[in-house]
């Protein structure tokens, strides 16, 4: 009975960790497009994302594409592995093996501009 209620428990929990990013993805509403649309033109210098380097306030660069991923840090499945790169370029660790495939879409949501070299 015991290992029953664990096991829906944590099938439950894992359910969770899928749907949250998911329903937060789905905002496609005019606000979601307007922000998209006002950041898609914003450039950044890779010493504008320098200062971005905590849990707090953290930014990561994905192929010369500037995200701020403050608000997915403590979601992070990785924990603290996402703030190795705060405030630099992530593009090595983002396209490691650990990331399964859903990462690649949901990246897009955080999305705030592109790096200027």
């Amino acid at each position: 009975m015991d290992l029953l209620l664990l096991t829906l428990f944590l099938g439950f929990v894992s359910g969770m960790l899928i749907l949250i990013p998911r329903l937060r993805k789905s905002d496609t509403g005019k606000g979601a497009q307007q922000k998209f649309a006002s950041q898609a033109s914003k450039a950044y210098t890779k010493a504008d994302v320098s200062s971005h380097n905590k849990r707090t306030d953290c930014w990561i660069i994905i192929k010369d594409k500037v995200y701020d991923v403050t608000s997915y840090v403590e979601e992070h499945p990785g924990g603290d592995a996402i703030l190795v790169h705060a405030g630099d370029d992530s593009t090595e660790g983002f396209f490691g093996p650990q990331h399964a495939t859903r990462v690649f879409d949901m990246i897009e949501d955080f999305y705030i501009g592109n790096l200027v070299k």
